[in-house]
């Protein structure tokens, strides 16, 4: 089945926030950031922006007519800055006008006198000095303590990786329109309608009931909407509950990159210890999280972090500290993949540093440590492993062998030009791990004419949900996709939602449709019954027929409803689902917090331009743990993109803030991204056929975050080229690989090397 969004896409059709027919009266707000990441505000002036054309108010922390406050896990993140700001673009006035370039040209004359305080960016330096989010937590399984006695080869190391824009194409917004009695609606680009619904109940001090959040559409999230898009929702509807008019805010690029957080950098140590067979019996790793100013989701995406720490392979004693840190950049938030991707970075980095010191490929190890079906992970799930089946048929598939001889010749023959291969296996939860959160609602009406119409708490932000979600309605009704509408995502058709995120969208909306579905044809049958005077069990709902014991009646869909309708039977139905058989006890760190890990296995190949640094991604060949895809076109469309955003934060995707605090990296002249020339030449997408259960909807898994993780890959693979030209090279485990990171380490301790026809001397760097 197409993506049910295709043709409104290529036709420009599609509705999005900036496609809302604006209301007469509509004011436009803009707010105004701090100039400074921490100070103390002494002075603020706004008397000369309130003096410009077009200006009808500027509000302030002394305007918001609840609680100053939008924090969710932790509620340490004032809407408006008070008495003292914490990172560069923290709001502390709001500009409200009739256009937005009134409002975007006040905002330049306000002015701010702030005492300024020490800046902290460094999560290691912020963790020195007690500036911690939450206290520490740790996963334990085994001794540690006792089993390195048993390992023959230990090591350590550091590994870092950097934050990542989210880059969606739609940036942050909101418009909140007055209503009766003293209502207010919401258009919200948001992944979590219910959160944005509680932000602006607590800073508007109006009860939840009061406010309806409604989400067309989404022009991408990748996770900075599951929680940012409160901020500006917040704004909007303050300054509209205030003003009595409606309020629009639609960010400008450069000011969704300076204002909103990125995924969470890292700064992390490690120690692995293996026997001889290479074994690895002992593994301890400590995180230092970038939270940035406020918890936002920091302690979440913490723990997600030591979740993943062991990524695809058992590990018998497991030691895993992580801390999030508060320092004064804007707080960092969900990305695709939670934390897990910079947990599992680090032990591929600790594999990594071991096979260099043994002098063997690091898929020797990675191989011999996979994890088996009955191992346990340092939080207790036991594994239903797919992992051995993904990595034996990639290398088989693929051709493994063939392709390192292929490398090994062209490394041989060619002096300025190299290729690196590296294996990427993977293995991710499926699930929120805070276990309350697993939960979803549908609401299912079906019309007299024989169409239906189907509510969910779920966004669509381009991965295709809603395509899956009529898949469902339709699959269980039997009827043709036409017949069904996905409407848009309200808290007043289904309320206390989820966001749409980790991975879980499909699964736990889709299972709410199948079960208010089932249990409408469950109606539907009982009425058929009666007037076909047979028994329940005989009859069938098939392609819009009743059959009875699989004969074709003269019944059709819409006789049936009309049927139904007329003998004062519901044709509608509200289902609730909450995944079964999962908990996690966060106090003891043990549970079952999953419902399902999906697995897969890369292998990345790339080739480095030695001369200058360059390199190029030549193909990335997957093996993927799709359980029984329910739409193919979709799930592959989801691991494509997975994989190239991936390969951005581990390659050329550089978040870059001064000593200050200022985001230097603040456009897309400086911030670079994956483009058509960027990305492999080659991706190759084969789907593990699996005939296990799981709790996937139609068994169908999920695909919207482990894909990311293949990227990784990349990383490794560039590094191993950059040995084969220069073995003796110092390469840190600092992510992302940018190419003036490969030329530098190109050349780590190198005074020369030799040509067919000519010898060219360079400067030893980094030295």
């Amino acid at each position: 089945m197409k993506n049910i969004d295709s043709r409104t896409h290529v036709r420009g059709e599609s509705v999005y926030l900036d496609d809302i027919p604006l209301i007469q009266g509509t004011l436009f707000g803009v707010a105004f950031g701090s100039p400074m990441a921490h100070g103390v505000i002494r002075n603020l002036n706004v008397a000369d922006a309130e003096a410009m054309p077009g200006v009808v108010r500027v509000l302030t922390h002394k305007d918001v007519t609840g609680e100053n406050q939008i924090g969710g896990i932790i509620p340490d993140e004032p809407l408006f800055a008070d008495h003292h700001v914490h990172y560069v673009g923290m709001p502390i006035a709001f500009v409200v006008a009739e256009t937005d370039d009134d409002a975007r040209a006040a905002v330049k004359k306000i002015t701010v006198d702030i005492e300024p305080l020490r800046v902290i960016t460094d999560p290691r330096e912020a963790q020195a000095l007690g500036e911690l989010i939450i206290p520490p937590k740790h996963f334990r399984l085994g001794d540690t303590s006792t089993a390195w006695a048993q390992c023959m080869h230990i090591f350590e190391g550091c590994a870092d990786t950097n934050g990542q824009e989210h880059l969606y194409i739609e940036t942050q917004g909101a418009y909140a329109i007055p209503q009766e009695n003293n209502g207010i609606k919401l258009y919200s680009s948001t992944q979590g309608p219910t959160a944005v619904q509680r932000a602006v109940s607590r800073s508007s001090g109006l009860p939840m009931h009061q406010i309806e959040v409604d989400v067309i559409r989404l022009g991408g999230g990748f996770g900075g909407k599951e929680d940012q898009a409160n901020m500006w929702a917040a704004l909007v509807a303050v300054a509209a509950h205030v003003l009595k008019k409606p309020v629009k805010y639609s960010l400008h690029r450069m000011e969704d990159m300076a204002m909103t957080g990125k995924r969470h950098p890292y700064s992390s140590d490690f120690k692995i210890g293996l026997d001889n067979d290479l074994k690895i019996i002992a593994y301890e790793a400590t995180f230092y999280q970038n939270a940035g100013a406020a918890a936002d989701l920091s302690p979440a995406v913490l723990e997600r972090t030591l979740f993943h720490c062991t990524n695809s392979y058992y590990v018998p004693n497991v030691s895993a500290t992580a801390y999030s840190c508060r320092t004064h950049l804007p707080p960092n938030t969900a990305f695709r993949g939670f934390g897990g991707p910079q947990g599992m970075f680090v032990i591929e980095a600790a594999i990594a540093k071991a096979a260099e010191s043994l002098r063997i490929d690091a898929s020797v190890i990675q191989e011999k440590n996979l994890i088996q079906t009955g191992d346990e992970f340092p939080f207790g799930q036991k594994a239903e492993s797919e992992a051995p089946a993904c990595w034996h048929k990639t290398t088989e598939l693929y051709e493994l062998n063939a392709i390192r001889e292929r490398i090994a010749t062209f490394n041989n023959e060619n002096r300025l030009s190299k290729k690196g291969l590296a294996l990427m296996p993977v293995c991710f939860g499926i699930s929120f791990t805070n276990t309350r959160m697993n939960q979803a609602r549908a609401l299912v009406h079906l019309y007299t004419d024989g169409s239906v119409n189907v509510s969910t708490g779920a966004v669509e932000m381009g991965q295709g949900v809603n395509t899956k979600m009529l898949q469902v309605a339709a699959q269980v009704l039997s009827i043709r996709s036409e017949r069904v509408k996905l409407l848009t995502t309200s808290t007043y058709r289904i309320a206390s939602t989820s966001p749409s995120a980790a991975s879980a969208t499909a699964d736990l909306n889709g299972r709410a449709v199948q079960l208010a579905c089932d249990e409408l044809v469950k109606r539907l049958k009982t009425v058929a019954a009666g007037e076909l005077q047979t028994d329940v069990e005989a009859i069938t709902l098939k392609d819009e027929w009743v059959y009875v014991n699989d004969q074709k009646t003269d019944w059709d869909w819409e006789r049936l409803l009309m049927a139904a309708f007329s003998k004062r039977v519901s044709l509608s139905e509200h289902a609730h689902y909450a995944t079964p058989g999962i908990h996690f006890d966060p106090i003891a760190a043990k549970g079952h917090p999953f419902a399902y890990h999906v697995y897969g296995t890369a292998i990345v190949e790339t080739t480095v331009d030695c001369l200058r640094g360059i390199y190029e991604i030549n193909n990335i060949k997957v093996v993927h743990d799709f359980g029984v895809s329910m739409n193919t076109a979709i799930d592959r469309g989801q691991i494509e993109g997975g994989i190239v955003q991936g390969l951005g934060w581990m390659t050329m995707e550089e978040v870059i803030f001064d000593k200050t605090g200022r985001l230097r990296s603040n456009a897309l002249s400086t911030y670079k991204v994956p483009d058509i020339y960027s990305v492999p030449d080659e991706i190759a997408i084969e789907a593990l056929k699996t005939e296990q259960d799981n709790l996937a909807i139609f068994r169908s898994k999920a695909v919207g975050e482990p894909p990311l993780m293949y990227g990784i890959g990349a990383y490794f693979a560039l590094r191993n080229a950059i040995l084969a030209f220069n073995p003796t090279a110092r390469i840190p485990f600092d992510a992302p690989m940018t190419p003036e990171k490969v030329l530098l380490a190109l050349y780590d301790g190198r005074t020369s090397f030799s040509t067919n026809d000519q010898t060219a001397s360079y400067v030893a760097v980094n030295s």
